[in-house]
């Protein structure tokens, strides 16, 4: 008992560190399933998706200013503080943030494509794809794309410099995108990413839209796999869980400020060489069976 505490509390700091790089937090996961290896596999495959929500609240902590419509700040300078704090909810919801209210529509138009087709592969994406080799290839080819549309991007003026100039209909095709990420070893931040720079957004809007359509996408994911296998684990199983996701909610804080700021004054070509190195290692141990898959 007390060796998968330690398990899931190195696997939750795996996961709070690397949701949102560009460098597949599922991916380090599996990788690191082949040396810590929590039994039996579909619940390894269940903790490796579900601890991600613990990451994702942290999104929800540090950036739910930005997505609520009727915050304070917002609302204060259009209709005074006396009458803010005399409104219901609903009567505060008359006097939204339109500017907020745009970008919820555009986290949920980029959320569907994923959630439609998630929902159709993820049977298959478990039974066949969940495996070290598949992380391998996925981490080397995303990270030569990384580098190559960084260094095609410099100097490069943006179309959409913040998150209000992005349409829907941009939003819905980065959500195309993400779905790359279904694919372990792609990291949906770097398909998001990637799928915004590619389609006009800046670096820092490209991040920061990926954080917010990380929550629908992961929660979505969550209560799939909840549904899917959640009744059939043990009081146990759930306690490690609970453990995994609070510590990736904790590591998770510290990086995405670390991240955010980074990506002001650098690009993600680190991340793309780091991706490469990793790929290869893992594919050289994978062929000399110092790692496995079952």
């Amino acid at each position: 008992m007390i060796l998968d505490l330690i398990k899931v509390i190195v696997l939750g700091i795996i996961e709070g560190l690397t949701e949102f790089l560009p460098i597949s937090s599922t991916g380090h996961l599996i990788i690191a399933d082949s040396f810590i290896k929590l039994e039996p596999k579909s619940f390894s495959n269940a903790f490796n998706v579900i601890i991600q929500l613990g990451a994702i609240l942290a999104v929800v902590y540090l950036y739910f200013y930005d997505v609520n419509p009727i915050a304070k700040e917002k609302l204060v300078p259009v209709i005074g503080e006396e009458t803010y704090n005399s409104l219901s909810f609903n009567e505060k919801f008359k006097y939204r943030d339109m500017e907020t209210m745009r970008l919820i529509a555009k986290i949920i138009v980029g959320f569907l494509p994923a959630a439609f087709f998630g929902y159709l592969f993820d049977d298959f994406i478990d039974a066949h794809l969940f495996n070290t080799t598949t992380v391998s290839v996925a981490l080397i080819f995303y990270g030569i794309i990384i580098i190559i549309m960084e260094k095609n991007n410099k100097g490069k003026n943006f179309k959409y410099e913040n998150l209000d100039e992005i349409t829907l209909k941009t939003a819905f095709l980065i959500g195309f995108f993400q779905c790359l990420a279904m694919v372990p070893g792609t990291s949906r931040s770097a398909a998001t990413i990637i799928g915004a720079m590619i389609l006009g957004c800046s670096r820092i809007s490209s991040a920061k839209f990926s954080f917010y359509l990380a929550v629908p996408t992961m929660l979505g994911a969550t209560v799939l796999k909840i549904v899917k296998i959640g009744f059939s684990l043990t009081l146990w199983q759930w306690f490690l869980i609970l453990i995994g996701g609070v510590v990736s909610y904790i590591v998770a804080l510290i990086v995405i400020k670390k991240f955010l700021g980074y990506i002001r004054e650098h690009d993600f070509i680190p991340f793309g060489y780091y991706r490469i190195v990793l790929g290869i290692i893992v594919l050289l141990f994978s062929a000399f069976n110092i790692i496995w898959d079952e």
